[in-house]
């Protein structure tokens, strides 16, 4: 037998194994697909968050930052001033720890109990949360490593217009998760499925990522040897005895053959596509020692005087008709400012010149360019001003898996000139990074987030048209995947029934 005998002959092979190995796990990708266009992971937004939260009131009576324990003060980015309990207080997260101090005694406050942690799901949800809050660490809608300085959680259910389970941290007693029993139920045939949660154990899970990497990998070889048998068993000059293009009669093997040369790049891309968003092996990760923040934020500041003081800045906030639900702190570059939230998610930034408060709108782009050098130790190759989404910053919906991440216009980007080319997304309402990418980002950008939801700018501004377009050649996938799968059943019942005789 010719080497290329032998060659056409595994393809065969390797095409028809590993389609009857993958063919039902393909299917269920491609159903549970088109479900999470309509119907995300549960998670909480940053604007379901300020919208739950009630405005701050009188601030008289409140302590400032500069009651709050010295080693908290020497990072007040990491202090934000809310209301936990109905009652207001200081969120202090760093690094991987959380807790709270109230902000009329500094003292601070107790772990949640069950019942705080109820009072807590009921304000969020604005209906009866029910009694017997659960303690969990981790269960299927909490693998998120956001929610890991919060564990262990409190499981909540709640009535109201959107009935479901609310996640309280125990630390804190802030609702931290929000899974409404309609998306629950859907998830089940949705991104639970899709990502195959069933069998991940814990937040980080080396066995569920290999398990998905190889699954992934296996089914991108049996798409791509499915495309090579296709195009070898498609007559382009001439036709079959049957008087057709195909060879095959048999009406299942012969839809198989014609929906699989219609659909097979699509099959391929996604399948390809969502093996890329494991990052196997980490190959889009170039960028988490090119960025020094630690250099941004510059040294330590003093808190004290009126710009750490909540009841001035309120001040400073109604005399702008602006009325916040929360205020951060942040330093940059060593000088310290407020940012005031409201439950729209819109912002004001407040800083202290010459003894004086002064509101912005956003941070000066000259002043953030002096800052951001220290970023990195490249050079600075520019900054530029961005008011509309390009083809790595843009907002998407909720429901999408980066649908959480904050993509406020405009923002200031900024370059570099390391070996990695590294950009930075610099929020002009907070001081914030966020985003950063390199060379290798930018790659793994176009072969996930590009091949798998189609989500540039240009597409997702006629969103209704690109949902129907992945809707049809989703059940052109579909159609695919069951006509192998019921071609691979009777191939092995064939196979059985052999044995037996």
């Amino acid at each position: 037998m010719s080497l290329r005998s032998t060659a056409k002959r595994w393809t065969y092979l390797v095409h028809r194994w590993l389609g009857i190995g993958g063919c039902l796990l393909m299917l269920l990708w491609f159903v549970s697909g088109m479900v999470m266009l309509f119907i995300g992971y549960p998670k909480l937004t940053p604007g379901e968050r300020l919208a739950a939260l009630p405005m701050l009131g009188d601030a008289r009576g409140w302590q400032g930052l500069s009651a709050l324990p010295a080693a908290l003060q020497d990072e007040p980015e990491t202090v934000a001033l809310t209301t936990l309990r109905g009652e207001p207080a200081y969120v202090v997260r760093s690094g991987r720890n959380v807790g709270a101090w109230s902000a009329r005694t500094c003292q601070a406050l107790l772990p949640v109990s069950a019942q705080r942690a109820e009072a807590s799901a009921a304000q969020f949800a604005g209906g009866q949360a029910f009694v017997g809050a659960m303690r969990v660490d981790e269960d299927r809608w909490t693998h998120s490593r956001a929610l890991d300085a919060h564990r262990p959680l409190y499981r909540v259910e709640v009535g109201g217009a959107q009935p479901g389970d609310v996640y309280v941290s125990s630390h804190t007693g802030e609702v931290v998760l929000d899974a409404p029993r309609v998306q629950q139920r859907w998830n089940y045939v949705g991104a639970w499925l899709h990502w195959l949660y069933f069998l991940r154990m814990q937040s980080v899970d080396p066995v569920w990522t290999w398990v998905v990497i190889v699954l992934s990998a296996l089914c991108t070889v049996a798409a791509i040897s499915g495309i090579v048998v296709g195009v070898w068993r498609w007559r382009f000059r001439g036709h079959y005895r049957s008087g057709a293009k195909t060879p095959y009669v048999e009406p299942w093997m012969r839809w198989h053959h014609l929906l699989g040369l219609m659909a097979a790049a699509f099959v391929f891309s996604w399948i390809f596509s969502g093996l890329m968003s494991m990052n196997p092996l980490g190959v889009f990760s170039s960028t988490r020692e090119a960025i020094d923040t630690a250099r941004y934020r510059g040294g330590t500041v003093a808190v004290q005087g009126a710009l750490g003081e909540p009841a001035a800045l309120l001040a400073a906030g109604d005399a702008a008709r602006f009325r916040p639900v929360e205020i951060q702190w942040r330093r940059i570059g060593g000088e310290l400012f407020a940012v005031l939230l409201d439950g729209h998610g819109d912002t004001r930034i407040v800083s202290e010149v010459e003894g004086h408060f002064r509101v912005m709108r956003l941070l000066p782009v000259a002043w953030l360019q002096q800052k951001a050098q220290a970023m990195s130790a490249a050079p600075m190759q520019g900054i530029a001003l961005l008011h509309a989404p390009d083809a790595y910053f843009y907002p998407r919906a909720p429901e999408a898996m980066n649908g959480a991440a904050v993509r406020r216009l405009p923002v200031a980007v900024v370059d570099f000139g390391d070996v990695e080319a590294t950009r930075v997304y610099l929020d002009l309402a907070t001081g914030d990074p966020l985003l950063t990418m390199g060379h290798r980002e930018r790659v793994g950008r176009w072969l996930f987030y590009f091949l798998h939801s189609w989500d540039l700018p240009a597409m997702l501004r006629l969103d209704t048209a690109r949902l129907g377009v992945l809707l049809l050649l989703s059940a052109a996938g579909t159609a695919m995947c069951a006509t192998a799968t019921v071609i691979g059943y009777r191939r092995l019942r064939m196979k059985f029934r052999r044995r037996r005789r």
